[in-house]
Formats: C-alpha cells, structure tokens, sequence
C-alpha cells in the first residue's frame, strides 16, 4: 500500500485531518495511518478514501496487491486448476498473503482454489475444512454465492475420497440442486463464471457415477459438455468426454459407443496438452478391453 497517494491527495484538496476524519474516526487513528502506516479497519479506509474520491484500490496502484492484479493471478491460478497443473497451481497460491487481498470475491476465490486444491491432491482434512469455513461461515454466511457451492463440492470430494458416502451425498445433493436451478441466461459471461460451473457439474456428476446414478451422472455431463461448446471451452471437454464413456461401460453401451467416447476424449485431451487425462483415458481403456476379452473368453 502507497500511503503517500493518500497523504498527497488530502494536501492536494486541502484537507485537514481534522475535517477528513470528521464523522468517520478519531485523529489519533488517521494520525496513525498517515504517519506510522497503521492500517485502519477497511471500512474505514473505505470512508477516508471516498471523501478523498480515492478507491482503496489506489493506494495500491503500483503495487502486487491491487484488486486488478489480484483478480489476474487468482484467475490464472483457477484456469491452471482445471487443467490439473497442481505443481504450479501450489506455489502460485503459497505466494499469496490472503490478509492483502481487500476484495471479499477475491477472497473467496482463494479459499475455494486452496480448498479445492486441498481436496484433490489429498491435503491435510483440517486445512480443508478451515478453508471451507471461511467461505460458509464468515464471507458466505448465507450461503448466496457460487463460491458456497464450490466449497460444497471440496467437502463432497473429501467424504467421497475417504467412502462416507451418506456424507458426501448431503453436499452433492446441494450442488445438484443448484445445478438444476441454475439459470445460464441471469449469468454473467466471464470464462472464469463458466468454469466454476463446470466445476460443479464435472464433479457433481462424478460423484454420481461414482455411485452407480448413471441417470443424474448422464444429465449433467451432456448439460456440461452443451455449456462447453456454447461457451467455447475445451478445458472440462476431455474429462466430461471420458465421464460419458465411464456412464456407458456402467450401462453396457455398444464397444463402438464406448470405443469413440475413449476417442474423443483422449482427443479433447491432447488439444489442451491435459497429460494426466490422458493417462486415465489409457488406463480406463485397458481395464475395459481386459474385462471385454475376459467376458468373451467365458
């Protein structure tokens, strides 16, 4: 934070402290700020600012920890997390200081990417449930924004992992039930939104598919895999592809039907340079040619 942004915009107005902090805090405490770089409350940064015709964002104009830049880094972080690049998605989050980030979004953006991230490299449970709470009991408390939803899905995936399944299916049924409220035409059209959705959707469905709904598992991949080519992302394509041919193995599908599902997929795959997709495409269509030749050898 630039303080001298501040201060020279006061001197430049005229200002006095006394006047500026009138109604909003003491002298003591812009003293403070102004001369030892003690922070107030953001509220009352907020306050000070806006009688300034300052953001708090100004001050920070010139530095790493403004909401424009901030917003650019987690956004990069959340687009290198769908694609699974969790060596890099790690020390780029560890580099962030979370008490910098003065944007409640911002904010929750970074717990649900740590909880996320948290959930799907098997990190420490507390750490994940400290995430999550942030998000649930603290920025989100009502539960109004997608970022609750995504916090259900790293505490869906975390119960799934260790088989409490009762337990899982409560946050999945959530994210579920949203998915089938959701209305793509009241949302906004940043990349980002549609990735999270599909976020939700891609895990929902797993979670399903996982437990033998392959009804449910196949409505939300084919709504996914509809939003993806609408919106133009291939990031989830290659994972929802290779979701529909695990739903038509679960359903005894035709070899071709399954065989093309492995196909496209392995192609979505390569298009977004997505290794360890591949990897689960090569391995999904081994164990499935063994069980074939096994069943047509009895």
């Amino acid at each position: 934070m630039d303080i001298n942004i501040f201060i020279e915009r006061r001197k430049t107005l005229k200002i006095s402290q006394t006047k500026l902090c009138k109604d909003i805090c003491t002298q003591s405490t812009l003293s403070k700020f102004e001369n030892n770089g003690r922070v107030p409350s953001l509220s009352i940064l907020n306050k000070l600012c806006e009688r300034l015709g300052l953001s708090v964002d100004d001050l920070y104009k010139n530095s790493e920890t403004s909401t424009t830049h901030m917003s650019g880094v987690l956004d990069r972080i959340e687009s290198e997390l769908m694609m699974e690049g969790y060596l890099e998605v790690s020390s780029s989050l560890a580099k962030i200081n979370v008490n910098e980030i003065n944007n409640n979004n911002l904010e929750m953006q970074f717990y649900y990417q740590k909880a996320l991230f948290t959930a799907l490299t098997n990190g420490h449970n507390e750490e994940l449930f400290y995430y999550c709470s942030q998000i649930l009991d603290d920025l989100d408390e009502t539960h109004q924004t997608i970022y609750s939803q995504l916090a259900y899905i790293s505490l869906g995936i975390l119960y799934s992992r260790i088989s409490q399944i009762k337990e899982a299916n409560f946050y999945f049924s959530k994210t579920l039930d949203y998915i089938r409220k959701y209305n793509e035409e009241n949302s906004r059209s940043e990349i980002n939104v549609y990735l999270r959705i599909l976020t939700i959707f891609f895990f929902t469905a797993e979670f399903y598919i996982k437990v033998g709904d392959f009804d449910v598992g196949s409505e939300l991949v084919k709504r996914g895999v509809q939003m993806c080519s609408e919106q133009h992302i291939t990031y989830y394509l290659p994972r929802l592809k290779l979701l529909a041919a695990r739903i038509a193995i679960g359903k005894g599908e035709s070899d071709q039907v399954i065989k093309n599902l492995l196909t496209e997929s392995s192609a979505f795959a390569k298009i977004n340079h997505n290794e360890v997709v591949e990897l689960r495409i090569a391995a999904l269509r081994k164990k499935y040619e063994e069980n074939k030749e096994a069943n047509d050898n009895k």
